[in-house]
């Protein structure tokens, strides 16, 4: 006879404001193990102040599935833009291929339709297919940062950074380029 464990994973949105210090560290770790030690200070501000979502598993609520929302500044045909920017999306090693990335997504794709003019985020290799599955695209225009010397062009992350366009709203025309406001570390 076997007997089948039902494992409850809960998802739960929330503010950075909201979380308590228990919380931030084990977010921080999660991010620190999934990218390998490669997820730096930098980065890891870059995933604060916005909306959280986070899947949770077990009786002890172990943190297993994380992804934010951060409001970005985005120029455009010289209109400023306000795009929710994804960060730090990560799944736990042995909780991949389980479909929780794309519960995290939906969450974070449900703030872009209903507070922003687009989404935006920056893809590693490995996350791609994940965006592009979900209706993501990449930019197909240039991109360029708003820094303290002027604009900086980023050629580097043309063909890695995609967009989704919120419900009811077009994507800004790529015959013209995205400056992005300016962050210290990746820029985007």
């Amino acid at each position: 006879m076997t007997t089948e464990t039902t494992v409850r994973r809960a998802l739960r949105t929330v503010h950075t404001a909201h979380l308590a210090p228990a919380e931030l560290a084990a977010v921080r770790a999660l991010l620190d193990d999934a990218f390998d030690g490669d997820f730096a200070d930098a980065d890891w501000e870059h995933s604060l102040g916005g909306l959280h979502a986070l899947v949770t598993e077990g009786p002890d609520d172990g943190i297993v599935a994380h992804g934010c929302l951060v409001q970005r500044r985005v120029v455009h045909r010289g209109r400023s833009l306000r795009v929710g920017y994804v960060e730090a999306v990560a799944v736990r090693d042995d909780r991949r291929r389980q479909g929780l990335g794309g519960r995290i997504m939906a969450a974070l794709e449900d703030a872009v339709d209903r507070a922003y003019d687009f989404g935006a985020l920056s893809a590693s290799d490995a996350g791609a297919a994940m965006y592009a599955g979900r209706g993501w695209q990449v930019w197909a225009g240039g991109l360029a940062a708003l820094g303290p010397a002027g604009v900086l062009p980023l050629p580097e992350e043309e063909g890695s950074t995609y967009v989704r366009a919120a419900a009811g709203r077009a994507l800004p025309d790529p015959e013209a380029a995205l400056f992005f406001d300016w962050r210290e570390g990746d820029v985007l």
